[in-house]
């Protein structure tokens, strides 16, 4: 489609009847501290606390006014399925979404209020996405898909025509969060329409990159598995149509690691009191990412604040890993010698910066291993700290990238076991729904022992598992395809550093 054809789709999109011009506010705090002007545009203030009802509520308009529509099907675990409830209440039509069991009930009870019908099915969005296609055929509604429609895109590019509207002065670059990529496609069509001096920069988790990778290759790819924190953006595949107007009008994609997106939530709440949720504060992440590595100042970035539908559950993880994503604090695993004033000397060490976690436990009389969080003032320093224990005699290993470490190691420290032969360690994801374990447990062989096993709460869909197996050499091709038998997704982690240095035998 020519682009002066979504032009005229975006300039006449139906979307206030369910949406408000959300807020273009400065972020004053942030702005200060890396000497640029952030502005942010605050579509976490919608009804629904997401752009998402734009682009739904404009693609049903438009359908029913095509066509006699009675309801509409969706399958969506998060902001789509708010967003097509809405839309459906508007317009006095019957709504089916489809969600998957591992669905928290916060978002489930959203789309009731709203007066839709949600069906739980399957443990993803594939399994929802495929019965939601089976409900297509045997009810005749239409599938409204989340992000790969033109009237979807357009009813997600009326945030850049505002953007555009509401600062008429010079803007240097708009960041905005990717997941199928409708709102970037439609927010950077419009924009280099208009102004094509304005760069736009799309940004994803580094473990949920789809955009990226498919920009990269030159074509769709489907990721194997993707992150699952930033949830609302966790696409294995782009949509046909973003794809395309992405490739042209997309400056580049940048990718942000978990920490730099819990860092970037607290800069927003600091600013404005808000809880963005981990999908939302992806934009806000990137202009952080683009400042620092390019060395920019006195700019005009624009990030779009996407969506503030967070499960409270979260705010554990997203404090704890802050700090880290502002690289404020660094861990490390310090071995020491077993000996009196051993302690003293590491915290000498440290100098004067305040220690934010010290793990340790005895393990034998030679060496001790310690798992220390200490505050920094940024990766230089933390280079620097680590070279100046290495010059006191104190072995170093930085933990500060490690997701083991940060995810599960740091809760377990003392945990080490003698003479245990043949263990391997795995990280799975587990739904989070009653049975998954059991039925993991059921289904594997008698001869293989669990050695280890760690796992909290983060209020997702899914359960980060670290496991410790003990399989006997000649069973590995049985347990391999056990594994692939059993379809949870899962990472071997034996040589993991932090692993080898607190747990392993």
């Amino acid at each position: 489609m020519k682009i002066e054809k979504y032009i005229e789709k975006i300039l006449s999109a139906r979307v206030y009847d369910v949406a408000h011009e959300s807020a273009l506010d400065v972020a004053e705090t942030l702005s200060a501290r890396l000497h640029n002007r952030v502005l942010l545009k605050r579509e976490d203030q919608q009804s629904v606390f997401s752009f998402k009802a734009r682009g739904a509520y404009n693609r049903i308009y438009k359908l029913v006014q095509r066509e006699s529509v009675s309801g509409v099907i969706a399958a969506s675990a998060g902001n789509h399925a708010q967003g097509v409830a809405l839309a459906a209440r508007k317009l006095n039509l019957k709504a089916l979404i489809v969600m998957p069991k591992t669905t928290p009930q916060i978002k489930v009870s959203a789309v009731k209020a709203l007066g839709a019908r949600a069906v739980l099915h399957g443990d993803t969005y594939d399994d929802a996405f495929a019965h939601a296609q089976q409900l297509e055929r045997e009810r005749g509604y239409p599938l409204i898909h989340p992000f790969d429609d033109p009237d979807t895109i357009a009813g997600q590019g009326t945030v850049g025509m505002e953007i555009c509207r509401q600062h008429p002065d010079p803007i240097n670059a708009i960041f905005v969060p990717v997941g199928g990529g409708g709102l970037a496609a439609g927010v950077a069509t419009f924009v280099k329409y208009l102004r094509p001096d304005i760069k736009m920069f799309g940004v994803e988790p580094v473990d949920a990159n789809s955009m990226h990778a498919a920009l990269k290759s030159g074509r769709r790819v489907t990721l194997e598995q993707v992150g699952l924190f930033a949830d609302g953006v966790a696409v294995r595949q782009v949509g046909r149509e973003t794809f395309a107007l992405c490739k042209r009008y997309l400056d580049d994609v940048i990718l942000v690691s978990v920490d730099e997106i819990c860092a970037a939530i607290k800069d927003v709440f600091d600013d404005t009191r808000t809880m963005l949720e981990p999908a939302g504060a992806l934009a806000v992440a990137g202009v952080k990412r683009y400042v620092e590595s390019e060395g920019v100042q006195g700019q005009t970035l624009v990030a779009v604040n996407s969506g503030a539908n967070i499960n409270f559950d979260r705010l554990r993880h997203v404090a704890e890993r802050a700090e880290i994503g502002e690289h404020r604090e660094a861990l490390f695993a310090v071995t020491i010698p077993e000996k009196p004033g051993s302690f003293r000397r590491l915290i000498q060490a440290l100098g004067r910066r305040s220690v934010t976690e010290f793990n340790y436990r005895y393990a034998n009389t030679a060496q001790a291993r310690v798992f220390v969080g200490v505050e920094v003032q940024g990766p230089d320093e933390r280079a620097a700290l680590a070279a100046a224990l290495g010059k006191v005699g104190f072995d170093a290993v930085d933990l500060t990238e490690d997701e083991i470490a940060k995810l599960h190691v740091r809760y377990m420290v003392g945990g080490r076991a003698d003479d245990l032969d043949n263990e391997r360690l795995y990280r799975f994801q587990f739904p989070e729904r009653p049975g998954a374990l059991q039925n993991f447990l059921t289904r594997m062989r008698h001869g293989w022992n669990i050695s280890l096993f760690h796992y909290r709460n983060h209020g997702s869909a899914y359960g980060r598992v670290l496991m410790g197996i003990q399989v006997p050499s000649a069973d590995n091709r049985r347990f391999n395809a056990f594994l692939k038998d059993m379809g949870y997704p899962y990472q071997e982690a034996t040589d993991n550093a932090s692993y080898r240095a607190f747990l392993a035998s």
